[in-house]
């Protein structure tokens, strides 16, 4: 996996408020791909910054779980397993045998399933998971904070692991 196989696209400043909320989302996806582009395994399952158990790989995995959970699992009701245990909340732990290049194409199925839902679905609909009471808008929104706060630890893990900065 290269820089050059991941496209981001600025979404346009003057758009509908559906392709404003997408569009900064799937910029957001492809800066997560673009941050671990060109590490080793190695390098991705490192802990760089000595007081977080963070690494560039949990991250990728952690936001795959994320995607799950709020469109496919809470959102649209799929009976689908769920991306992490109480052993294991928010799924940060690598297991034996997890690779980046692994992690980063579970991460892009997920998101592709993801963006599947959201065009299925208006912005006002409700979650159907039992005890779920959010918008297609809301979740939205939370996943683009959610993406973003992690993009910034990426920039840390990264700059930390071989001091490549920006994207």
């Amino acid at each position: 996996m290269t820089p050059d196989t991941v496209t981001r696209v600025r979404p346009a400043q003057d758009a509908t408020e559906r392709d404003t909320l997408t569009g900064l989302l799937d910029y957001l996806r492809a800066t997560v791909v673009l941050k671990v582009a060109g590490l080793t395994d190695e390098q991705a399952a490192a802990r760089p910054v000595g007081a977080s158990a963070l690494t560039p790989a949990a991250v990728v995995k952690h936001l795959t779980g994320v995607e799950r959970f709020w469109f496919s699992i809470d959102f649209a009701g799929l009976d689908l397993p769920a991306p992490w245990g109480d052993d294991d909340p928010g799924a940060f732990t690598l297991a034996p045998g997890d690779t980046l290049a692994g992690l980063v194409e579970a991460y892009r199925a997920e998101c592709a399933r993801s963006s599947a839902v959201v065009a299925a679905a208006d912005l006002d609909a409700r979650a159907r998971a039992d005890g779920c009471d959010f918008t297609l808008r809301y979740a939205l929104a939370h996943m683009i904070e959610e993406t973003a706060r992690h993009c910034g630890h990426l920039d840390l893990l990264r700059e930390s692991t071989d001091g490549t900065r920006g994207l």
